[in-house]
């Protein structure tokens, strides 16, 4: 009987890869008409449309759309979040799956069409202190990776009536769906180009290439308290054990942000989906790494979550067969903790790290730059110093609400001068010392 049960198992078992195809389709140019369609490299947007769609949230008490590009005499504050506009073509699931009953499935495979170049940032004060700033033009354009992609910014007013939670909650399933609606306008344009990306089950994946080094990466999401939120098929982190996901799951979407953490080294939704880190892993894959694939964990509060989640995380790159994994961090302070305890568990099993973080060294630079440290997180990238100081000139355009520039984490009372410029450390910027180092900043040791 058991010699039976076996052969049927084992009858035709042949396990696919997962493959992802995303068709790249440019977007230097935004405008609204009548029609939200790409006409050549040009995104139109039906600014009614888009509008009505919003207001069916009978929390939203009024939506203004407004369109930055680079190089515009504009000042976007406070930024709550950054989506890339993209749709599933074929394949199971939607982009941004789990928020809406009927989603469940599990994305990362078939087709998904990029409107690459074009975002969607969301506007409208939460918590205040929390959120970010983006210039398009001038030295602080030079900061964020977001003066560069052609915006459609959403000013959202949410009820006052309500909490602070249920404010988050409402932008940003508002960001998510004004991605998708843009993202229909591409569902039937030829893409430029297309890129593949290929993972196998991780038995199968350790075979294809038994000669090289076998990497994980440790993807940690902020998830400490209140709008420290990050969500996984719509699942707050907080909620969750480290899992593995395929890499191909987080360009769908399965990853969303949901958190008001410090604007300079939060990973709004779009730094997810382009994670530069995946990316990176895969340019390398089978030529001197085997990509072996992600583990998802979150960031605790308590010491016995994170004790927990660490040991996980170091559990499940124990099984994944790693030789080495990458270790990023989302946050600081707080989260440090939880950076060197995944970095120690997982060196103490004979497997290397690296860990990519960025620094709170003051504005000097002198300072102790992590919270937490260990003799075994010897390789370190920094993604650049948060305290850094910098001085933002004023901008013609402001969209959202430049008095919040007086208590953005980074600023200070008397940070925003009667000019409208702004002084204060680069950590109000958006995505200025991104963490999975999406943008342009570093550090060495000397």
């Amino acid at each position: 009987m058991e010699s039976k049960v076996i052969n049927l198992l084992t009858k035709n078992n042949r396990r696919s890869k997962v493959k992802l195809e995303l068709g790249i389709i440019p977007i230097n140019d935004m405008k609204f008409g009548n029609k939200t369609a790409v006409n050549g490299t040009c995104l139109e947007v039906n600014k009614a449309e888009l509008e009505a769609l919003i207001k069916e949230d009978p929390l939203v008490t009024g939506v203004e759309l407004h369109i930055a590009k680079p190089g515009d005499n504009t000042r976007i504050i406070p930024v709550k979040d950054v989506l890339e506009p993209r749709c599933k073509v074929e394949g199971s699931g939607v982009c941004f799956p789990g928020f809406f009953t009927g989603e469940e499935a599990v994305v990362g495979a078939g087709k998904t069409h990029v409107l690459k170049g074009a975002a969607v940032v969301t506007t409208g004060t939460v918590v205040g202190f929390q959120e970010g700033i983006i210039d398009m033009s001038g030295p602080g354009a030079e900061y964020t990776p977001f003066s560069k992609t052609v915006n459609l910014v959403v000013d959202c007013k949410i009820q006052d009536d309500v909490t602070r939670a249920i404010k988050e909650k409402a932008l940003r399933l508002m960001g998510l769906k004004t991605a998708r609606y843009l993202g229909e306008a591409a569902k039937n344009v030829k893409p430029a180009s297309v890129e593949t990306y290929e993972t196998l089950p991780f038995v199968e994946q350790a075979k294809q290439y038994p000669n090289l080094p076998k990497v994980g990466y440790v993807y940690m999401l902020q998830s400490q308290g209140l709008l420290h939120d990050t969500y996984y098929y719509g699942i707050d982190v907080k909620q969750i054990l480290p899992t593995m996901m395929y890499p191909t799951e987080v360009m769908d979407g399965a990853i969303v942000s949901g958190n008001c953490v410090s604007a300079c080294d939060k990973n709004p939704t779009y730094v997810h989906q382009n994670s530069p880190i995946i990316h990176e892993l895969y340019k390398r894959h089978g030529k001197d790494i085997n990509f072996m694939g992600v583990i998802v964990t979150n960031e605790n509060v308590t010491l016995a979550d994170k004790e927990r989640s660490s040991n996980l995380s170091a559990k499940l790159a124990q099984m994944l067969g790693c030789d080495a994994v990458i270790v990023s961090e989302e946050g600081f302070g707080n989260p440090d903790a939880d950076l060197i305890m995944n970095c120690r568990k997982i060196e103490e099993m004979g497997i290397k790290t690296v860990l990519v973080t960025d620094e709170y060294a003051g504005q000097d630079g002198a300072s102790q730059s992590l919270a937490d440290s260990n003799p075994l997180g010897n390789a370190v990238v920094s993604n650049g110093n948060a305290n850094a100081v910098v001085k933002l000139p004023p901008m013609k355009t402001i969209i959202g609400d430049v008095k919040q520039a007086n208590v953005i984490a980074g600023a200070w009372d008397g940070s925003l001068h009667a000019d409208g410029t702004i002084e204060a450390e680069i950590q109000v910027i958006t995505g200025a010392t991104n963490e999975l180092g999406f943008w342009n900043l570093s550090a060495r040791g000397l």
